[in-house]
């Protein structure tokens, strides 16, 4: 009885403690509500500028593209050029195949391996006048640009765009894996399977595709660079299918990168936040895309030209010769707070 009893006490005596901290947490709760009712209203916050020129600043323009996204038909034209950006040869005579090469990031990486000293072979869908506005700028830096019309999804395809390459500019040094399709669905349950299908076949299977045709060509010091995606670190909720392939993207650069050490070919991936190019207004609606970029620690989105040295830097021997299989983050500041 006396053990019960001790028992019985005990036990009346943590509920009694479990009690007070519970009435603490809610002492602490209304301390924490009556300072949130003193807190000012939040102001827009002012965007970052930190680059070598004013970058645009949401609210973007309300525009809305279809597929596969015109940047040419863009109001508020992505900045690709990087003017102030000096070339210094790193990647002097390579020849390099960039997919999506026609817009976007794609297009300020091959202005910037341009202005490195590459020629550049652009694979591109169907955007004959990007493709064009891209080659261009490529010659205008001096170097040699190829076209490439086709689907990264057929595998047939792929290995005919690396044999163009080859008989066309001689040889391959560099891979950049970019092209992508992307497109919210809000509700799971409205997440087609065709729609499921085509996100895979373009961003995961172009990119197995396209690195299979290229590796039997690529000699000792070449490097293959993807494009994997923030979404791809931390999830997305109305992107599943495209965050499931940007992740496996990076686990595939990570796989890649290991395999191919022995050859002495590195794989590496950028993984880009919120960046203005055709892929998102072809994606989002007016109303949406007007503040795209908004809610980065930075407070707007990137532009392709503050991308595009990532790509260098992993694409040159002389700058990342001892980096393979990262992913390196480019999301404006987000710390995962």
């Amino acid at each position: 009885m006396v053990i019960i009893a001790i028992t019985m006490k005990r036990t009346a005596n943590y509920k009694l403690a479990a009690e007070k901290t519970a009435e603490k947490y809610r002492k602490i709760q209304s301390q924490v509500a009556s300072a949130d009712k003193r807190e000012p209203a939040k102001t827009k916050k002012a965007a970052m500028q930190a680059g070598a020129r004013k970058y645009p600043e949401p609210p973007m323009v309300k525009q809305h593209l279809t597929k596969p996204g015109i940047e040419s038909r863009l109001e508020l034209a992505p900045m690709y050029d990087a003017p102030f950006y000096k070339g210094s040869g790193k990647l002097q005579d390579k020849v390099a195949i960039i997919t999506g090469g026609d817009s976007g990031i794609g297009r300020a990486v091959a202005v910037l391996f341009a202005r490195e000293g590459a020629n550049v072979a652009i694979v591109y869908l169907n955007e004959r006048r990007d493709a064009e506005e891209t080659k261009k700028n490529v010659e205008k830096e001096g170097r040699i640009c190829l076209l490439i019309a086709g689907d990264v999804a057929d595998r047939n395809f792929c290995k005919y765009a690396v044999k163009q390459t080859i008989a066309e500019l001689g040889q391959l040094d560099v891979l950049v894996n970019n092209a992508a399709f992307q497109l919210h669905v809000p509700h799971f349950e409205d997440l087609t399977e065709e729609h499921f299908d085509c996100t895979l076949k373009t961003n995961i299977y172009g990119y197995f595709h396209m690195a299979q045709a290229a590796v039997p060509h690529m000699p000792k010091g070449s490097a293959i660079v993807n494009t994997g995606s923030v979404t791809g670190l931390l999830g997305n909720k109305d992107l599943l299918d495209y965050s499931l392939t940007k992740g496996g993207i990076h686990a595939f650069t990570r796989s890649l990168g290991t395999h191919l050490i022995p050859k002495g070919i590195r794989v590496n991936a950028v993984a880009p936040g919120p960046v203005w190019t055709p892929l998102n207004p072809a994606d989002k609606e007016k109303i949406v895309i007007a503040k795209f970029g908004a809610d980065t620690p930075m407070g707007r989105p990137a532009q392709p030209e503050e991308i595009a040295p990532a790509y260098v830097f992993l694409a040159s021997p002389q700058c990342s010769s001892y980096i393979t299989g990262e992913i390196l983050p480019i999301i404006g500041g987000y710390t995962g707070g």
